[in-house]
């Protein structure tokens, strides 16, 4: 077997016990594992991984850096894999809310109102409505990007009309924790946060949630998540970390 055939190989197997895990998570809490997307986080692996992932029947994957999507974007098209559906998960910075509009299907991390507005601008701009996540930082960090839960309830008015983004739902990262039950709080939280919202903009669509990665996706998932982001649990270790 030669060197690809067995990465590709080793993802295909990866991929089968991620998405049996996601079903029996769903399962444990009453749903469907249908009713959870699983986006592979494909950041700083290459474009050949991704197509032994496509191979694999996977078809969404996340990246965090506008630079290196738009790159996969492009030798995507020339491997003429375009029926991948592209994610952006990373933090937008002001200064490029124009070069995050493109053929993604979700943008998770409209983190503050500014990126909100300049990003609605841009798109109008380009003819272009763009699905997004607000993201919220429930745990507090300060080493984390988003909302507080105070913030949104605040702002999501303002958000909600803005013409060039439609909102989808809420995002958020929990803390990495060695027992993955310890971030139950933070998701039952986000959870909680997005019945708020609906309950007070109910004509607006909180259907998603995107939470959970590679070390506490089945909790996010007993508590509702309906989008995972795993990337090392897939692809491995990335360049030995």
């Amino acid at each position: 077997m030669t060197e690809e055939t067995v990465r590709a190989a080793e993802i295909a197997a990866n991929l089968a016990e991620i998405r049996a895990r996601i079903a029996v998570a769903a399962q444990r809490s009453g749903r469907r594992p249908e009713d959870v997307l699983l986006v592979a986080v494909s950041k700083t692996y290459p474009i050949a991984d991704i197509a032994a992932a496509m191979a694999a029947g996977q078809r969404d994957f996340g990246e965090n850096r506008l630079e290196e999507l738009w790159s996969k974007v492009e030798q995507a098209r020339a491997l003429s894999l375009d029926i991948i559906r592209w994610h952006l998960i990373g933090t937008i910075q002001s200064r490029k809310t124009s070069d995050t509009v493109g053929p993604f299907v979700l943008i998770h991390s409209i983190d503050r109102a500014k990126i909100a507005t300049r990003l609605s601008r841009d798109a109008v701009m380009a003819g272009n409505v763009m699905r997004v996540l607000l993201e919220v930082n429930v745990s507090g960090e300060a080493s984390k990007h988003g909302f507080t839960p105070d913030e949104l309830l605040a702002q999501a008015g303002e958000l909600l009309a803005l013409p060039g983004i439609r909102v989808c739902g809420l995002m958020t990262m929990a803390p990495f924790e060695a027992e993955p039950e310890a971030t139950r709080p933070v998701f039952r939280a986000l959870c909680g946060l997005r019945e708020r919202l609906a309950d007070r903009y109910p004509a607006s669509d909180w259907g998603e949630l995107s939470m959970g990665m590679t070390n506490d996706f089945e909790v996010a998932i007993e508590e509702g998540a309906t989008i995972v982001r795993i990337g090392s649990a897939i692809f491995g270790s990335r360049n030995g970390q």
